[in-house]
């Protein structure tokens, strides 16, 4: 169990979710959103499901591209994601994740083969063994050091409703196609229309929160970046309290503390980020050579 302590925010990774159906501008906005938020298009990976769609928007700037195809199981993306962090992305766009769900290869589609397999058939235990392939996928979103952006595909939602004896079909809004839930997992989730106008439908940065529609440009990442940066950096925390590790103790009692800085690198290991690793590495050995005098 923690200190109890005052509450502060720290300083933060934007998770944003763009989501429409078929041309509703997903991966054109959320390139100007991650050019904003990047600062420049050579910091910018799209993780691109969606058969070259980020190569059409090449003219904006000279950002990077990393086709994913079929198939498209969690764990492919998982490692698309470490890719672009040990190249030292500042922003990543998957677009999209519908893929991760219904895609070829994908958690659907897992499940299916899952019940297959079973002499009796029972989805709830198929789903027993796909849970956590796509957990590891959003705590991958949630974990990583960059600023994320996904795109999803949303389709128009029925249900049937009773109206004095008589049923009927009434329209409910969009369905994302995805696991029910993403949504919870995101900063800002927003909705685009067949305008390309953004609609909130959830905001915990209080940024966009009770505004009208609005199109998403450059600015709008401008702007979540100076949000982000207005809390306390634990990153620069971490490297000052450095100063003052003399034991063992003291290092790994820093390192405990700033755990959640920890990244997954390609072996599936939980590190530090490289420029951290070097820091501390420096640091440690620098006491070392002091006390050998």
């Amino acid at each position: 169990m923690g200190a109890l302590r005052k509450a502060e925010r720290k300083s933060a990774k934007i998770r944003l979710g763009l989501a429409s159906p078929s041309g509703g501008g997903k991966t054109y906005s959320a390139l100007l959103i991650a050019r904003g938020l990047a600062g420049s298009w050579d910091k910018v990976a799209v993780i691109d499901t969606e058969n070259g769609s980020a190569d059409l928007y090449s003219s904006l700037g000279d950002y990077n591209v990393l086709s994913l195809t079929a198939p498209y199981h969690p764990q492919r993306y998982i490692d698309a994601i470490h890719e672009c962090e040990e190249a030292g992305m500042e922003v990543i766009v998957i677009d999209s994740i519908t893929h991760e769900w219904s895609g070829v290869g994908g958690c659907l589609e897992i499940q299916q083969m899952e019940v297959d397999k079973q002499r009796v058939k029972n989805t709830y235990t198929a789903w027993k063994v796909v849970t956590p392939i796509h957990q590891k996928f959003i705590d991958a979103i949630l974990q990583s050091r960059c600023h994320i952006i996904t795109t999803v595909r949303s389709k128009t939602d029925y249900m049937q409703v009773d109206d004095n004896g008589r049923k009927s079909i009434q329209k409910v809004g969009m369905a994302q196609v995805t696991r029910d839930g993403f949504e919870y997992e995101l900063t800002v989730s927003l909705d685009l229309d067949e305008n390309h106008r953004a609609v909130v439908s959830k905001d915990r940065t209080n940024l966009f929160e009770g505004q009208p529609a609005f199109i998403p440009t450059i600015e709008t990442g401008q702007i979540l970046r100076q949000w982000c940066e207005t809390g306390v950096d634990e990153k620069q925390e971490l490297l000052d309290g450095l100063k003052d590790c003399i034991t063992r103790q003291d290092f790994d009692n820093l390192t405990l503390k700033y755990a959640n800085l920890l990244v997954t690198d390609a072996s599936g290991r939980k590190v530090f980020p490289e420029d951290l690793r070097k820091a501390i590495r420096a640091r440690y050995e620098e006491v070392q050579s002091k006390k050998e005098k």
